[in-house]
């Protein structure tokens, strides 16, 4: 079984590292959640510990959830699109877009996470959590600003070393060192180089990499038998600027990762059900390179500077409620549901082309299956439902081209995790 342990997370460490795209957006960029657990109940769990990787969401979980080891790898198919409507004027100074639509060609990626935990006597717990958290891809293999093929792609890796405390016997305290590696690359956004304050570092310069830390803290309270309230906050994280990309983000390269906070509650109305909701705000609007708007931002300032443009997205607040019920004979069932403003504004569909991150509504289901000294499998499915935003080209003749942005997912996670004694 040991070998087995340590083979499979050799397998999903090696994933992450090779894998082209480790994890694109459902939250704007973030992910639902973190675990094969909190994804069957609705990304959901920052008050009801799911399991090790529940750190990732919860510093303070580490006590409740236990010592263990848990991996998973997910599936992710995003289908992703744009679709122009009008003719472009070609009036002087206008940018018009070719019509029709062009749908993202990559639409497979490999997800994966481990979690790790240890107790330190009766009061004090460690642990670990890798896992991707949130990007961005397209690839179109079409002229999308004049130039074929178009697209980026952001992924993102974490790792969170944590330690928590009980205070009593019903509270819990918890503190992760958030420490991030970003990737990003750009193709096909020659036609912007009059707008960059560096036209050399704004497009087809390869992958350009970054690091970068922050802090999470956590708070788990079992407040009675049947209640329990939990909070966390992750501090914005500081990133290395894209050093090949100076010309294109704002702050030249920068691209920190913004702050959250979710808040949440767990209930068990009985032995055998479990009820989790969780508020989720995610901080956009703290990062220039994701919230500056389109315009006027690109005519008052170069691409590449602090007022450059950006995405323009704003802040998301996300629900998340979830339910666990324990079926008999070691198996457990879970189902949620999500639902999150998306962070586009119609305003913002011309560069947003790039990084249609607009889902809003999620639905889940998933189970786990007790293998009694070999741990247990568990599985969850996330479905994204399709969403589009349409905006009009803001470089054409007012009412002559319309932009659609779409996009719909489908998240398969399956994993094994074990429980120390």
């Amino acid at each position: 079984m040991r070998r087995f342990v340590f083979g499979l997370a050799a397998i999903i460490i090696v994933a992450g590292v090779m894998s082209p795209g480790t994890v694109k957006a459902t939250d704007g960029y973030f992910m639902l959640g973190t675990g094969v657990k909190s994804q069957g109940m609705g990304g959901a769990g920052v008050a009801f510990p799911l399991g090790q990787l529940s750190s990732a969401t919860n510093p303070a979980s580490l006590p409740a959830s236990g010592p263990g080891f848990e991996a998973a790898v997910s599936l992710f198919n995003p289908n992703r699109s744009y679709d122009v409507t009008g003719s472009p004027s070609g009036m002087p100074g206008t940018f018009g877009l070719a019509p029709g639509k062009v749908k993202s060609s990559t639409s497979l990626f490999v997800m994966p996470s481990l979690g790790f935990s240890k107790s330190l006597g009766s009061a004090w717990s460690i642990g670990l959590a890798l896992w991707g958290n949130g990007g961005m891809n397209t690839d179109y293999h079409a002229a999308t600003f004049g130039v074929n093929p178009t697209g980026i792609n952001m992924s993102q890796m974490f790792a969170a070393p944590t330690v928590a405390a009980k205070v009593g016997s019903h509270h819990a305290f918890g503190v992760s060192a958030v420490l991030a590696y970003q990737m990003f690359k750009a193709e096909g956004l020659q036609a912007f180089g009059m707008f960059s304050s560096d036209a050399s570092k704004l497009t087809n310069n390869g992958t350009s990499s970054a690091f970068g830390a922050g802090v999470r803290v956590g708070y788990l309270g079992q407040w009675s038998k049947t209640f329990s309230l939990g909070a966390s906050y992750q501090s914005r994280v500081s990133m290395g600027a894209y050093k090949k990309y100076t010309g294109l983000f704002a702050e030249q390269g920068g691209f920190d990762i913004p702050s959250t906070w979710t808040v949440g509650i767990g209930v068990k109305p009985t032995g055998k059900i479990e009820l989790a909701a969780d508020v989720q705000r995610i901080n956009y609007s703290e990062v220039k390179s994701i919230a500056n708007p389109m315009l006027p931002n690109l005519m008052q300032s170069a691409l590449g500077m602090a007022g450059g443009a950006g995405f323009g997205w704003r802040d998301m607040t996300v629900v998340k409620a979830g339910v666990q019920v324990q079926a008999g004979r070691g198996w457990v069932l879970r189902g949620g549901y999500a639902y999150g403003r998306q962070p586009v504004p119609a305003s913002e569909v011309m560069f947003n082309i790039l990084a249609p991150g607009v889902i809003e509504h999620h639905a889940t289901a998933g189970f786990s299956k007790d293998l009694g000294r070999r741990g247990a499998i568990d599985v969850a499915i996330v479905r994204a439902f399709n969403k589009t935003v349409t905006g009009p080209n803001p470089l054409e003749v007012p009412g002559r081209q319309q932009i659609q942005l779409g996009m719909n997912q489908w998240i398969f996670t399956v994993g094994y995790s074990m429980r120390a004694k």
